[in-house]
C-alpha cells in the first residue's frame, strides 16, 4: 500500500469505527516507514477531525464517536512506541473539564480524544466539576494548560472565576476556553489565553499556546 492510501485508511477506519482495520493499517503504517507521529496526526487526528464535523452538523451520535474513539485508540497504541523520541520526553500536561452546573461534556470528550492524539497528556476531570478542582488539579499536576468547556449560559460564568483564581494561583499555566454559548469576544473578556470553536481547533490553539503535543 502506498502512504496516502495507508493515511486515508487509517481515517477512514477511525470515523467507521473499525478497530480491527484501524490496528492492521498503523502496523501497516510502521511496516512501509510511514513516521509515525505523521500517521496519528494525518490518520487517527484526521479522521477525529471528521467525527468532530459530522457531530456537529447532527449526522452522528455518541455511540458512534464511542466505536470512532475506540479505533482511534486501538491504533495510537501501535503508533505510539514509535514515535521519535524527541516528541515524546515531556508531553504537555491539559487539565480538562466541563464547568460546575454544566453536565454536557460531549464537546469535551471530543477534544480529549484530538489531545490525546496530537500528543499531550490530558487530565480529564469530567463534567459538572467544581471551580477550585481546576486550580488544584493545575497545581499539582503542573500543568501547562486547563481547558474549560461549558455548553450552557448558567454555567459559563464559573469560566472568569476559575481564570481569576488560576492566575494568581499558577499564573504560568495558560487558560482555553470553549463551548456553544462562547464566542472569542466572550474569551478574550473571561480572560482566557485562548478559544477554540471546535475540538480540531483546540489542538491548533494548544499547540500555538505552549508548542508541544507528541
Amino acid at each position: 500500500m502506498e502512504k496516502a492510501e495507508i493515511l486515508k485508511g487509517l481515517a477512514d477506519a477511525t470515523v467507521a469505527g473499525d478497530v480491527e482495520k484501524a490496528t492492521n493499517l498503523a502496523k501497516e503504517a510502521i511496516r512501509a516507514g510511514i513516521d509515525a507521529y505523521e500517521a496519528i496526526m494525518n490518520g487517527c487526528a484526521a479522521g477525529m477531525n471528521v467525527v468532530s464535523e459530522k457531530y456537529e452538523k447532527g449526522d452522528m451520535y455518541v455511540p458512534e464517536i464511542l466505536c470512532s474513539a475506540e479505533a482511534m485508540y486501538s491504533a495510537l497504541e501501535i503508533l505510539r512506541p514509535h514515535l521519535k523520541a524527541s516528541k515524546v520526553e515531556v508531553p504537555k500536561k491539559v487539565v480538562l473539564g466541563v464547568v460546575r452546573g454544566d453536565i454536557h461534556d460531549i464537546g469535551k470528550n471530543l477534544v480529549k480524544l484530538m489531545l490525546d492524539a496530537a500528543g499531550f497528556k490530558v487530565i480529564d476531570l469530567g463534567r459538572d466539576v467544581p471551580n477550585e478542582q481546576f486550580v488544584e488539579v493545575a497545581l499539582k499536576e503542573n500543568a501547562e494548560i486547563v481547558g474549560l468547556s461549558a455548553l450552557m449560559t448558567t454555567s459559563m460564568v464559573n469560566m472568569p472565576l476559575i481564570i481569576k483564581d488560576l492566575k494568581t494561583k499558577s499564573p504560568k499555566t495558560v487558560a482555553m476556553v470553549g463551548g456553544g454559548p462562547i464566542s472569542p469576544e466572550l474569551a478574550k473578556n473571561y480572560g482566557a489565553d485562548g478559544y477554540a470553536k471546535d475540538a480540531a481547533e483546540a489542538v491548533k490553539v494548544a499547540k500555538s499556546l505552549v508548542g508541544g503535543g507528541a
